[in-house]
């Protein structure tokens, strides 16, 4: 899937069948079902990408503290772009399905 089919799916009622926790929280950010993301990231605590959208969450939410604990814990820095480009570049490195590795400053 590529960001322009992640992006058509939002049409339909449920995430696409097989997409990665932090994919489907993603997913319901964008609906946007905040509670229902929220759930799916920390379905998946500890794992660098779910902490990384867990962080993400929280960041739109405005609970600025709390965001800032997960962007620690999934070793990314505070973001410097709009939400809606974080949310972007996010949906991008995980449907590469690559390790997610730390934010260049």
């Amino acid at each position: 899937m590529d960001i322009e089919a992640f992006r058509n799916s939002l049409a339909q009622e449920a995430p696409a069948d097989g997409l990665s926790l932090a994919l489907q929280a993603l997913w319901w950010g964008a609906k946007p079902d905040w509670e229902r993301a929220h759930a799916a990231a920390q379905q998946d605590e500890g794992n660098s990408a779910c902490d990384w959208v867990h962080a993400y969450l929280h960041r739109i939410e405005g609970d600025e503290g709390n965001a800032r604990t997960w962007y620690r814990r999934a070793r990314q820095p505070w973001p410097v772009q709009p939400p809606e480009q974080e949310w972007t570049a996010i949906v991008e490195v995980l449907l590469q399905d690559g390790p997610v590795a730390p934010a260049s400053k």
